[in-house]
């Protein structure tokens, strides 16, 4: 029966890690801009190398 309450602590614990994760991720403006890094491989490097 100890076995059930260990593993049930362990999931609630790891569950309100990833979610101070999540939280400490928008707050830090990590998503900011998602779409951007798809279309900076579109961009022309080549006027820099001018």
């Amino acid at each position: 029966m100890w076995t059930t309450f260990f593993l049930i602590a362990i999931g609630l614990v790891l569950g309100i890690g990833a979610w101070l994760l999540f939280m400490w991720a928008v707050k830090s403006r990590q998503y900011e801009d998602p779409e951007r890094p798809k279309y900076r491989m579109l961009e022309d490097d080549d006027e820099d190398n001018r």
